[in-house]
């Protein structure tokens, strides 16, 4: 088949490296405009442009695909379908119905759960024991089309959001390459999203990376581990904005007593009363310095009395 793939950033990559190994033949790639980074706010292309570029493919970068100009130059290419990974681009309806097979997205939850932008951070806050990647058909309505296949992901203790997004976006290569096969043998059996079992997963702000340490430390932890790589958790010391990279929940001592942000420091270890339970801290970031494991941290400034804020 002759495919069009969409897609921005690096949680694309797999599906598309995938489709250039294949034996299809990727005709174009659409993707973000070149946006400013770094220090020097330069721009930068987006991953899956670099590495369209690097593979000899036709780069595409419309402000949007709304304009008649821009459909007509899609339909140009005369695929048979156009693949979506993490584009962040709402498609109108002429360009859903411009290939013969439509346009089909890798999404990064098991749907109806968790449509929208941050589906891997709000799986993870919420403490969902597993998740996925659902290969679905673009409607309309966002995240809204029938689902062609699913790849689920357990969710370890431990995992963080870049942890459970790299995996998924190696699954979604998986699940892909499997749609693909069944679409060429006329074997996919779509089915309706259950409208009832919907959730969204709401865009990540900045102003949910602060602590609220009278919430119980299991909360908290999945907290930390949602907002990792971004905003990053946080909270206040010594009037110092704390970034919390890395923590654990673990069971309070009943000797453990004080008001919840109230620091516990050992010889190698820092806790944090919670509303109930202890917060581990294990990995923290001063503002203009690098990120430390928590020994670190406590050999380097006083804790005696602290209370987080």
């Amino acid at each position: 088949m002759r495919i069009i793939f969409a897609g921005t950033p690096e949680f694309a990559l797999p599906s598309l490296q995938m489709l250039l190994d294949s034996e299809h033949e990727v005709c174009a790639v659409y993707t973000q405009p070149d946006r400013p980074a770094g220090r020097g706010r330069h721009l930068q292309p987006s991953p899956v442009k670099q590495l369209a570029l690097q593979a000899g493919i036709p780069v595409l970068q419309p402000a949007n695909l709304k304009t008649e100009a821009a459909l007509q130059e899609l339909q140009s290419f005369q695929a048979d379908l156009m693949v979506v990974v993490a584009f962040g681009m709402i498609l109108p309806q002429a360009v859903l119905d411009a290939t013969p097979y439509g346009c089909i997205n890798v999404h990064g939850s098991i749907l109806p759960r968790w449509r929208g932008a941050a589906p891997i951070q709000r799986s993870i806050i919420a403490g969902d024991a597993e998740t996925g990647v659902t290969i679905m058909q673009i409607a309309l309505k966002l995240d809204a089309g029938d689902m062609l296949h699913k790849e689920y992901y357990p969710i370890a203790v431990t995992d963080t959001a870049s942890d459970v997004h790299d995996a998924l976006a190696a699954l979604g290569a998986v699940g892909l390459e499997k749609v693909l096969a069944q679409l060429g043998q006329g074997e996919l059996h779509p089915e309706t999203q259950d409208e009832s079992l919907v959730t969204y997963a709401e865009k990540l702000d900045k102003a949910e990376a602060g602590i609220d340490w009278q919430q119980p430390a299991e909360v908290l932890c999945r907290k930390v581990r949602g907002l990792n790589p971004w905003p990053v958790a946080q909270t206040l010391y010594n009037g110092q904005i704390l970034r919390i990279w890395q923590a654990e929940a673990i069971a309070a001592d009943a000797e453990y007593q004080g008001a919840p942000g109230t620091v516990i420091a050992h010889a190698k270890q820092l806790d944090v009363i919670t509303g109930d339970g202890l917060l581990r801290l294990k990995e923290v970031q001063l503002p203009g310095g690098k990120r430390m494991p928590v020994q670190a941290f406590i050999n380097a400034h006083p804790l005696d009395g602290v209370i987080f804020a």
